[in-house]
């Protein structure tokens, strides 16, 4: 599998749980650690580079838990060493900034998603937050809904609050909302950027949303936490399936 990920351009992160959907929504979901496991192995074999990663506690709920993090985390380092990982500090309508400074402080992650929105919620702990990042050597990929997040992003770094050599993003192409259908003309509304960037997508054109930002010089985030289906609605087996069918058209479209 290594060369069929030498002959694809863009970096392929998947993101397999999400903090919203269960086993209700697919059959083949991830949530306890073992799945967790499982979905990664399966889809580093079918060509992701990396894995965006959410936990959830005994009730199957999303999770900052450090201690859940951290147990996962280890499980993941055993069962696919050249996987990388990413956290979420996600709030997900229950976790407010200074929980997710725990969460960051306590785990010490190598790579963690931090939403620029959701930071303005609090903006006194904005320095903080990104200030301990740059301590405990934490790469941040900042998640941008809209122009707006861009802007403040902008705002941020000129300030100072956000450190040199933060500048990852990740465009939402939509919300996590019932029905939501992304298109790929969503990534035009973004701001032009030459730091690092990737997409996610919803919908049924999850794939053509990335196939499009990919031949833009974007990198790709796919999964179950964005899309279950193909274009034609159809339920993909697991994540690996909607990897592998997203290597196979990114090896035709990108070159």
């Amino acid at each position: 599998m290594s060369d069929m990920r030498s002959k694809i351009r863009p970096y392929i992160l998947v993101a397999p749980t999400g903090a919203r959907r269960g086993p209700v929504d697919h059959p083949n979901l991830p949530v306890s650690t073992d799945q967790i496991v499982e979905a990664a192995k399966a889809s580093f074999d079918a060509g992701a580079n990396g894995l965006h990663l959410h936990v959830r506690d005994s009730n199957g709920l999303h999770s900052l838990d450090d201690g859940l993090y951290l147990e996962t985390m280890a499980e993941l380092r055993a069962a696919v060493p050249e996987m990388d990982i990413q956290i979420t500090t996600e709030a997900a309508g229950t976790f407010d900034v200074p929980a997710q400074f725990a969460c960051l402080e306590r785990v010490r992650p190598e790579w963690a998603s931090i939403s620029v929105r959701e930071i303005a919620r609090a903006p006194e702990w904005a320095e903080r937050v990104y200030g301990l990042c740059a301590e405990q050597d934490t790469r941040v990929q900042h998640i941008l809904y809209d122009s707006e997040d861009a802007a403040l992003l902008a705002q941020w770094q000129k300030a100072g609050t956000v450190r040199v050599g933060q500048s990852e993003r990740i465009f939402v192409l939509g919300r996590y909302t019932a029905g939501q259908q992304s298109a790929p003309q969503d990534l035009d509304h973004f701001p032009k950027t030459k730091s690092p960037w990737m997409v996610c997508a919803f919908g049924a054109q999850e794939h053509a949303c990335l196939t499009y930002a990919a031949r833009q010089g974007g990198n790709v985030r796919v999964g179950f936490e964005n899309s279950l289906t193909d274009e034609d609605g159809n339920l993909w087996k697991n994540n690996a399936a909607s990897v592998s069918a997203l290597v196979a058209t990114l090896e035709r479209a990108v070159k």
